[in-house]
């Protein structure tokens, strides 16, 4: 027996050896192509080898018994390529969705770390203006009625700022922790939009902002009532902060095939193309070229209103845009309609 085979290994060897190297050198030489091509040259490079090989160690007489060697290792050939094939395409995908994911990742991280660092910023300017006040009330350094009376506003004030982060904090954290379970039902956009121009029209009416909703027929939309209603809250206060003094805002609504949709037009003098990509990301707050007569009067925001806006128009299925119109932006929200 080992006689036969130190007999025939020489053949083998001889035979099998170059197309294994050609196989390596194949490998090498398309290591940057796809991995489906790599599974492919792995596959057939030792069926290719092993047919070698066999027809070496025969020395090219086709024999009966060759023919049917090689009639086997076509057919296993017809059935270990589109294998290869098949699992080379499932590795390159997953391979593609690991990459996407570690993006996504190191993208999330950023934008807490991004958000970490405003919010702190923002949570400790109110406070240290909270407790410089409260000191001075408890020192008497203000005792006069009328100043007693204004540091109580402005406390009061800051602490509804910071009551609004705080609940936008808790939104956030439930959205991008997939713990938002909604409620779907029919819901008048009417009924939404009238609730929301009602508690956004004092904040507009002092500064002589005009606030006009119209629409020829109120769609109604498959969702969850107090999540609309704070996502037209949202688009209004963000309107409100950007329009200068006196200007008008217009909410519209209508009804484009199976979906409704619903627009809320400002005058901030519109959005950088810059940053019209980024509007509604984590904490981002854009230029304050944007806000030359609103800022002053109206504190910027923590940047999560259209961030958390966007999130709950995506848990209903739904989407949104922004773009520049006109003397200012238009944002649009895209609901499914109602059965």
């Amino acid at each position: 027996m080992w006689t036969e085979v130190w007999h025939v290994a020489p053949y083998a060897i001889g035979c099998s050896l170059p197309v294994a190297l050609l196989g390596a050198w194949l490998l090498a030489r398309f290591r940057s192509a796809s991995i489906t091509t790599a599974m492919t040259v792995l596959v057939l490079v030792p069926l290719a080898a092993t047919i070698a090989g066999t027809v070496g160690v025969a020395r090219f007489m086709f024999t009966p018994q060759l023919k049917t060697t090689l009639l086997v290792s076509g057919l296993v050939a017809l059935v270990t390529v589109p294998a290869a094939l098949l699992l080379g395409r499932s590795i390159a995908r997953r391979s593609v969705w690991e990459r996407e994911a570690r993006a996504r990742e190191r993208a999330a991280e950023a934008s807490r770390r991004e958000l970490v660092a405003w919010i702190s910023h923002d949570l400790r300017t109110p406070l240290a203006g909270i407790r410089a006040m409260t000191e001075a009330l408890q020192d008497g350094v203000v005792s006069s009625p009328v100043d007693v009376a204004s540091y109580a506003s402005r406390i009061h004030r800051e602490t509804e700022r910071l009551t609004g982060m705080v609940d936008d904090l808790f939104e956030l954290s439930r959205i991008t922790a997939g713990a938002l379970h909604l409620t779907l039902a029919a819901v008048r956009l009417e009924d939404v939009v009238s609730e929301a121009v009602a508690g956004q029209a004092p904040v507009a009416a002092r500064r002589g902002i005009r606030v006009q909703a119209e629409a020829t027929d109120w769609p109604v939309v498959r969702g969850s009532n107090p999540e609309l209603a704070r996502v037209v809250r949202n688009l209004l206060s963000n309107a409100i902060r950007h329009t200068p003094d006196d200007g008008k805002i217009m909410v519209a609504a209508g009804v484009d095939g199976s979906e409704a949709w619903l627009r809320v037009d400002d005058g901030c003098g519109g959005i950088p193309e810059a940053d019209l990509s980024r509007v509604f990301d984590v904490a981002f707050r854009g230029t304050k070229a944007r806000t030359p007569t609103a800022e002053a009067l109206q504190p910027a925001g923590a940047g999560l209103g259209l961030a958390i806006t966007r999130g709950l128009i995506e848990a209903h299925r739904g989407r949104i845009a922004a773009c520049n119109h006109g003397p200012g932006c238009r944002f649009e929200i895209r609901l499914p309609l109602a059965a």
